[in-house]
């Protein structure tokens, strides 16, 4: 997929504008989201993404588009495991209801400018070294092993806050009390912090860790940088509403975890299966390609959208018959 630079930078533009618009619309007056304006919303960046989605199809053709799409889902659905964990934040901080969006807005910015990043160095390595899907197959099939092991009774991972944000409070004097939305303000003639920069910083740094493992998944089913930067941007533009959408209904997707690390080990195989294919580790087949069939991009998402489908229906149904699982 040969993509040009001006793309990028139309790419990137568009992105901006839709954030600076999100912030000037929702932001104008600091309120607690509702459920009809976060219905709204989360269907807003849902159809931007499928009108992007189709735009790859009608410019790109099927296979990319198909990449795109298993990759945004993926991302989406691994975004919303994080969910869990910004619930964990928000009351950690005690943020302010009508000030949590702006919170998720500029932390998920931070996300996606350290998530680029990340991608830009990931695609960098794929094309030198193709040994990394090996590295990338064991992290997700290690990272799929770890959640079922917390799903049946291991330790439930806390939150812990990143050190960069303990760096942050040694270095700047933080306020006890928000100051509306400011992220700093002048007292006695002093600069002071606010805990609104803490947490920002905190959701930022937070979901980046998440992305050691979102990252590699969707390597594993497009190599395409540009496809795997859209996706993700996609996935955490919508995540935020989905945050003050979902609310309780977390709570009842009990089997998720599972999902979810059925569709890691999935990419695993996947990603295994495609090292051997390009294989050049002399210690493997005399360092020449194995002859291994591939896992084509139309069985993937269909494997995706199949596992969360069924996941989501299974932890209902296991919900409402025994609402004590929710708890």
């Amino acid at each position: 997929m040969n993509v040009p630079v001006w793309l990028w930078f139309a790419t990137i533009g568009g992105l901006a504008a839709v954030i600076i618009a999100d912030l000037l619309v929702v932001n104008r007056r600091p309120h607690e989201v509702t459920i009809p304006e976060a219905t709204r919303w989360v269907l807003f960046y849902i159809s931007l993404a499928v009108l992007f989605g189709l735009g790859i199809w009608y410019f790109a053709g099927g296979t990319y588009a198909g990449e795109f799409f298993a990759g945004y889902i993926t991302e989406y659905s691994l975004s919303v495991d994080n969910l869990f964990v910004f619930v964990i934040i928000m009351s950690s901080f005690a943020v302010p209801a009508i000030h949590q969006h702006r919170v998720l807005l500029v932390g998920i910015v931070i996300a996606l400018i350290m998530r680029g990043l990340f991608i830009a160095v990931g695609a960098v390595a794929i094309n030198a070294l193709s040994w990394v899907f090996y590295l990338f197959a064991a992290f997700l099939i290690y990272t799929a092993v770890n959640m079922v092991r917390q799903g049946v009774g291991g330790d439930d991972e806390e939150w812990k806050e990143p050190r960069v944000v303990g760096m942050i409070r040694r270095v700047l004097p933080v306020t006890d009390d928000y100051h509306g939305s400011h992220i700093s303000v002048r007292i006695d003639g002093k600069r002071w912090a606010t805990p609104m920069l803490i947490v920002m910083v905190a959701i930022g740094l937070t979901d980046l860790l998440f992305a050691l493992d979102s990252i590699p998944a969707i390597f594993g089913l497009t190599q395409e940088a540009y496809l795997v930067f859209t996706a993700n941007a996609f996935a955490l533009m919508g995540l935020r509403q989905l945050y003050f959408l979902l609310g309780g209904l977390l709570k009842k997707l009990v089997f998720l975890s599972y999902g979810l690390a059925v569709i890691l080990a999935f990419i695993g195989v996947k990603l295994v299966l495609h090292a051997l294919h390009e294989n050049e580790l002399p210690f493997i087949n005399g360092g020449e390609h194995v002859p291994v069939p591939e896992i084509g991009i139309a069985l993937s998402l269909s494997v995706i959208v199949g596992v969360l489908a069924i996941t989501t229906i299974a932890s209902l149904i296991a919900v409402k018959r025994n609402p004590a699982l929710a708890e």
